[in-house]
């Protein structure tokens, strides 16, 4: 078997694990975000660094619900230079807080965070200001990774023990899954793959929930298919209220 099918087969696997042993917490975050949708509460989406692409997955996104907003900041994405600052300052005291303060997270409303390690201090912060303003939130993680860290936050917790619901990627410690001979670190993070597929997974379950209490479902569709702008156009108007993204 080569290593592509061999990384293939560990997806799969993972897969398998979180189908296994997460749905019930999934099922949880799915319902939350639902409730949220219908009580007329804001969404929104958060990580660092590569955690940070699943909340750029998770909104503007064809198939994806429409009030869903990314919580960004300078400094913790891929797009700077030198990359190696987004390490530098996903670990920054207080820069998390101060991303809170300044997005318009309330009562009610649900926060979903990525984190594989859970470790760092803003993404800690994140979480404890969000649920200080009355906010919910739903952590995405590794916790085969978190449980051998320490905490980098001030008050020693790690993202899973200041969620409200805890989902676990179902990943081996560090992330990247495959050994080869010959190179003396693991390859093949599989973190981005699974966790695009737990939280549309979610996402797609809380649309549903939306539907079959007779609600309209608040869903983009491509943008590159006839009808496509004019659909989302609709949609853009009817949540402009919980759209922060514009």
């Amino acid at each position: 078997m080569n290593t592509i099918e061999r990384y293939l087969d560990t997806i799969d696997a993972q897969l398998a694990r979180v189908r296994n042993t997460q749905l019930e917490v999934m099922e949880q975050a799915a319902a939350m975000l639902a409730q949220a949708t219908m009580a007329g509460h804001n969404l929104f989406a958060f990580g660092c660094n590569h955690a940070g692409l699943l909340a750029l997955e998770l909104y503007y996104r064809t198939g994806g619900m429409v009030n869903i907003n990314p919580i960004q900041g300078p400094g913790l994405h891929l797009e700077i230079t030198p990359v190696t600052m987004t390490s530098q300052m996903e670990r920054l005291p207080g820069y998390g807080r101060l991303l809170i303060e300044n997005t318009p997270v309330d009562a009610g409303d649900v926060v979903i965070i990525h984190s594989v390690s859970g470790r760092n201090t803003v993404t800690v912060d994140v979480a404890l200001c969000a649920k200080e303003k009355g906010a919910m939130v739903i952590a995405l993680t590794n916790l085969a990774t978190s449980k051998t860290v320490t905490s980098r936050h001030e008050s020693g917790k790690r993202l899973y023990e200041v969620a409200d619901v805890v989902i676990d990627n179902c990943g081996c410690v560090g992330d990247a899954a495959l050994d080869l001979q010959g190179v003396p670190t693991r390859v093949g993070p599989t973190s981005t793959a699974v966790g695009a597929a737990i939280l549309n997974a979610v996402a797609a379950r809380a649309v549903a929930l939306v539907s079959q209490a007779g609600k309209d479902a608040p869903v983009f569709v491509s943008a590159n298919i006839d009808g496509g702008d004019e659909h989302n156009g609709k949609v853009l108007v009817a949540y402009k209220d919980h759209i922060f993204y514009m």
